[in-house]
């Protein structure tokens, strides 16, 4: 990685992007402490402090901490997250949409500027429902009608910028835009996270114990950050043998090539799915001011929360821990279905001559990958799941409640790798231009 850094940085075009990138990271951090007009931060702060739920910790760790600062860019980029999710589930089940996006680029454009619209609507109505909640609970510093249109202009305008900011890192930096605005929020809380740490299990000690402690700790983050780069990497090639075709008076084709099914296809997405259906409750309940109490409802509720989840104490609540394993299984099935079509990739393996050696062509083909992939989901589904307990057993066990957990990690090692991968592809193209122009 850092060989591949250094060598990007000889090429002035690269660098420039680079640069770009590095520049508009500096803008988004700045921004991230910008605070929001008619906000008291102040009672703000004392209200999040006093929150149990880990939802809330993790919303703000992939915000940067914006969400706790309430800046203006404290609904982030997770409206432009949940409109591509919308936009690509309505694309399977929309067939114009599935026909724009086989357009080729000009549909791809329109359904983007779809997401762009849709992601403006996500954000004002989030910006609506969190102003007028925040302001019936005291939170802004005068409940009236102009404070409510200012806050919700700024959350608005704040994510739009950061969609804006996404875009053009896409465009005129290193790449994947939207996954590096992420990825820097998130690691901008590493190190107060890595202070707490330090604070619950190394400060304090004896020399011995502390340093068993940091090695221990160490041991632990640097584990979870291979098996997660081998998750990500991991795939099985199926291999696919292309017939001999006559043309004229030469034979052509008969190339050997492979279908890469990757073990973790679905990506961090059943994770946030997950994440997302057993937190919504709580979190509703807690801009509420409910899920306190001693009734079944409130029961239910902390099964929900992650912050009752493996306590020795309380074992009873992680059911809530078994229901979450069991729906990034599901939704790991689920996303693979609508991303990978294994029917149509064999019809055009028919259509282009190409079979897997042993497997007839057609509907075997189709059959032979299902059952291949479905094989392949559950190891990639079981990693994920193991990825997303570790942090949650610690926390449960230990009390280590740091904001960055499983899916923190599988961004930022999922985002590092794609985008070294985006930077490599970039010095190869110049490459291969330089040595033709020569």
């Amino acid at each position: 990685m850092f060989k591949t850094l250094r060598n990007a940085f000889k090429i002035k075009d690269i660098r420039d992007r680079i640069l770009y990138t590095f520049f508009i990271m500096i803008v988004i951090r700045i921004g991230s402490q910008l605070p929001i007009p008619g906000v008291d931060r102040n009672v703000f702060a004392n209200w999040f402090a006093n929150q149990s739920s880990d939802a809330f910790n993790f919303f703000d760790a992939v915000t940067g901490g914006s969400f706790y600062q309430m800046s203006v860019f404290a609904l982030n980029i997770t409206p432009y997250i949940t409109s591509s999710i919308i936009m690509q589930l309505l694309t399977i089940a929309i067939p114009k949409l599935e026909e724009m996006q086989k357009e080729g680029e000009e549909g791809r454009k329109k359904i983007a500027e779809f997401t762009r619209y849709l992601t403006v609507v996500l954000a004002l109505i989030e910006s609506v429902a969190m102003a007028v909640g925040f302001g019936r609970g005291g939170y802004l510093e005068e409940f009236n009608a102009l404070n409510v249109i200012m806050v919700v202009t700024a959350l608005t305008a704040g994510s739009a910028v950061l969609m804006w900011f996404g875009e053009r890192i896409t465009e005129k930096g290193i790449g994947n835009g939207i996954s590096i605005v992420l990825v820097i929020n998130i690691i901008s809380r590493l190190p107060e996270d890595l202070t707490a740490l330090y604070q619950q299990f190394i400060s304090g000690k004896t020399v011995a114990k502390g340093v068993l402690a940091a090695v221990i700790v160490i041991a632990i983050i640097v584990a979870m950050v291979v098996f997660v780069i081998l998750l990500q990497d991991a795939q099985r090639k199926i291999p696919v043998q292309y017939s001999k075709k006559i043309q004229g008076r030469k034979q052509v084709g008969g190339q050997s090539s492979f279908i890469p099914l990757k073990v973790n296809t679905a990506g961090v997405i059943p994770v946030i799915f997950a994440q997302s259906l057993l937190q919504t409750p709580v979190i509703v309940a807690s801009l509420l001011g409910k899920g306190n109490g001693t009734g079944v409802g409130s029961q239910i509720l902390k099964g929900l929360s992650q912050s009752n989840w493996c306590d020795p104490s309380a074992p009873v609540y992680s059911i809530g821990l078994v229901v979450y394993i069991v729906l990034i299984i599901a939704f790991a099935y689920f996303y693979t279905s609508i991303t990978f079509n294994p029917l149509e990739i064999a019809n055009n393996m028919k259509k282009a001559g190409g079979f897997i050696p042993g497997i007839r062509p057609g509907k075997p083909t189709s059959d032979y990958l299902t059952k291949l992939l479905n094989y392949i989901v559950f190891i990639g589904a079981v990693g994920l799941a193991f990825v997303a307990f570790v942090p949650i057993f610690f926390d449960g066990v230990f009390n280590a409640n740091v904001s960055f957990g499983g899916t923190s990690i599988i961004i930022i090692v999922g985002v590092v790798i794609e985008t070294i991968k985006q930077i490599e592809s970039q010095m190869l193209v110049r490459y291969y231009k330089g040595f033709l122009n020569d």
